[in-house]
């Protein structure tokens, strides 16, 4: 009885997919607009993180991608269009993110949580969007319209 309670179930897996995408999403909406009309002095900041990789010419230019990336993206998780490619964007932004962070000389606690969304959005994009997303119904290749088949042990 206890295995059965705890045991996960696979049913649910699309649903958690949306509830995921929709919390995420929706933060990122609001952490990202203020980022996009911030103007060029907020995306030249943000984009000075780029510096951290060895990319130092045009900071405005990554700023604004950097922002840009955080509000549409937010956006296409919500509804679940382009979710693994709106993922793969969010992920560079967040690994950019944490990397600032460990430059600075930021505490762990500080930039964790961009460590955190890092593999968050990982698993967004080895998992997909799921059947309740608009990938799914406009059948991508990606995401097949069969059921998935998961086993429980």
């Amino acid at each position: 009885m206890i295995k059965t309670l705890f045991a996960p179930k696979a049913k649910y897996i699309d649903t958690a997919l949306l509830v995921l995408r929709i919390g995420i999403g929706f933060a990122f909406i609001m952490h990202g607009y203020p980022k996009v009309m911030g103007g060029v002095e907020k995306w030249s900041y943000l984009g000075t993180a780029m510096g951290n990789i060895g990319i130092t010419f045009f900071p405005v230019f990554w700023g604004f991608m950097a922002a840009f990336t955080e509000f549409i993206g937010g956006i296409f998780l919500v509804i679940g269009l382009f979710a693994r490619i709106s993922s793969g964007g969010l992920s560079f932004t967040m690994f950019i993110a944490f990397l600032m962070h460990q430059q600075m000389g930021d505490p762990f606690t500080r930039s964790s949580h961009a460590f955190e969304l890092f593999f968050v959005f990982m698993f967004i994009i080895l998992a997909g969007a799921g059947k309740y997303s608009l990938d799914y119904l406009i059948g991508m290749k990606s995401y097949p319209r069969t059921s998935r088949s998961y086993t429980v042990n």
